[in-house]
């Protein structure tokens, strides 16, 4: 916050600088413009995202633009079943002159690409997990600082069940943002195609640099939030537990799990950098509501119930958004 004489002028150049990134993002990435907004704002929200689309959506090729456009080092793990958490992380190996020495692994970068998480056993998933919540490892008792700002954005395929291993909704609760991506308009295809041919020419500039970056996250924090929308945040996230007080019928009839403080945290947080991409300077209700589902969705389980009836859990996140 230093390069700006206050907040006013820091929150017009975040909106600057946004649309500056979009510009360049959009000379690879067609389209997924929702996409795109809320990997921005989960990497100015300190938060990591979990990106779930069938293969060929352009998630890999999002995110290394991503990373290009704000010049972050990037490194993409490929998750696979013999994948060991030192491959992560690293490990310590003899020198020549018979001393440990440690070896720092692939995690040691601004943004990783988790590619296809789900499909690495739980050991190797929770060894990344921790990264993800304590920003910093521990290996042979040396604790080792990961790289400032840190980002993790994963990729899961929702088609191919066989030799997966689904993360329990207490690591899925650690990713900020669950965003889905769907299959691009009939327009935008359209544009993919013609334009393949000429991705490999275009320069991506950068748009953002590290310190950039941090001063935005500290910006983001000091975000005013008026009373009532912290109380709508709240009474939205209560309302998604059921058989409580603030539940109501749609949430008795149809979830099993609701979600907890976090989505909460999150739900403000993401509010207010939803607000500043946007050129507000502070978040209202509207804000909340655009960022509820990706916030939401894999924090909450639907019962037998909604499942056998076909009940999406956006359809019933809609609703309660709904209920001021």
């Amino acid at each position: 916050m230093d390069k700006f004489e206050n907040e006013v002028e820091a929150a017009n150049a975040l909106h600057k600088k946004y649309g500056e990134l979009k510009t360049e993002i959009n000379k690879i990435i067609v389209g997924q413009d929702e996409v795109v907004k809320l990997v921005i704002s989960s990497l100015f929200c300190h938060g990591h995202s979990l990106l779930i689309g069938v293969p060929g959506l352009a998630k890999t090729l999002l995110i290394k633009t991503v990373a290009s456009a704000m010049s972050l080092n990037f490194n993409r793990i490929q998750f696979t079943p013999d994948l060991m958490p030192s491959d992560i992380l690293g490990a310590e190996t003899l020198d020549k002159d018979r001393d440990f020495k440690f070896i720092k692994g692939a995690i040691f970068n601004n943004i990783i690409l988790a590619d296809e998480i789900n499909r690495t056993p739980p050991k190797t998933q929770a060894a990344l997990l921790e990264a993800m919540q304590e920003k910093n490892i521990t290996i042979a008792g040396v604790a080792y600082e990961l790289p400032n700002p840190f980002f993790v954005l994963a990729t899961q395929n929702p088609i191919e069940q066989e030799g997966t291993y689904p993360l329990p909704e207490a690591q899925l609760d650690r990713f900020m943002f669950n965003i889905a991506l769907d299959y691009p308009s009939y327009e935008d295809e359209i544009s993919i195609v013609k334009a393949a041919s000429k991705q490999a020419s275009q320069i991506i500039n950068p748009v953002l640099t590290a310190e950039e970056i941090l001063a935005f996250q500290e910006l983001v924090d000091q975000v005013p939030v008026p009373d009532n929308v912290v109380e709508y945040a709240v009474k939205l996230v209560h309302s998604t537990r059921p058989n409580t007080s603030m539940a109501t019928e749609l949430t008795n009839t149809y979830i099993e799990w609701g979600a907890g403080p976090r989505a909460s945290q999150f739900l403000i947080k993401g509010a207010k950098c939803h607000a500043l991409l946007n050129g507000k300077y502070s978040p209202d209700i509207e804000d909340v509501q655009a960022i509820a589902i990706p916030i939401l969705r894999h924090r909450l389980v639907r019962n037998f119930k909604a499942d056998a009836e076909g009940v999406s859990i956006e359809e019933i996140i809609t609703e309660l958004s709904k209920v001021k």
